[in-house]
């Protein structure tokens, strides 16, 4: 396991200490602590640690209320740190984002695997993002260019192939995107119509 740095949100001062001490026992850096979960989601967005790991009950804010804001923010991991093993808090922690959760008192055997869990489901999850951003874009662009095409053919009385290839001209010439030339010619389009 490569070294990673981590936060702790942990309101119990002797089980902060523990993990700390685990921690940095197996090759990591511990960036910040806190007590709180309102401190957690501040120090995560300000240190960017590579994982957050977060008990449940503290003051100010839950940890599956920190959970939730790092999760939908994509600021770091969570593995959860808990007294809590019921069904219902476990599907709370699913919602809330937490990739990983432990159950105190931990044993330092069980740390490690833990963290790699979250690293790893972590990492699947930006990959998904990113491959769900790129199709939307795709989508997008073809979309446009449809449109675009459509434009073409109707001013200038050309078949699809000839509105496409003359997209594709234009595109290679001023070293833009299709994507771009086909929402420059809808653009263009609009404000025609709009005259």
């Amino acid at each position: 396991m490569h070294r990673i740095r981590v936060l702790i949100a942990e309101d119990e001062p002797v089980v902060r200490m523990d993990l700390r001490s685990v921690l940095e026992s197996i090759g990591h850096t511990v960036v910040g602590e806190t007590d709180n979960g309102e401190d957690a989601a501040i120090l995560a967005r300000n240190l960017k640690p590579d994982l957050a790991i977060l008990d449940i009950m503290m003051p100010k804010m839950t940890g599956l209320e920190a959970a939730a804001i790092l999760s939908r923010e994509r600021i770091a991991p969570v593995l959860l740190l808990t007294a809590y093993r019921e069904a219902g808090m476990i599907d709370e922690a699913s919602r809330a984002g937490v990739l990983a959760y432990l159950v105190k008192p931990f044993r330092a055997e069980e740390l490690e695997p833990a963290i790699e869990i979250a690293l790893a489901r972590y990492r699947e999850l930006a990959a998904l993002e990113g491959e769900r951003n790129a199709l939307t874009e795709e989508i997008a662009a073809r979309k446009a260019v449809g449109r675009a095409k459509a434009i073409l053919m109707r001013r200038n009385d050309l078949t699809e192939r000839e509105a496409f290839r003359r997209m594709q001209a234009q595109s290679l010439a001023m070293n833009k995107s299709l994507h771009e030339i086909a929402d420059a010619i809808i653009l263009s389009d609009e404000m025609n119509s709009g005259s």
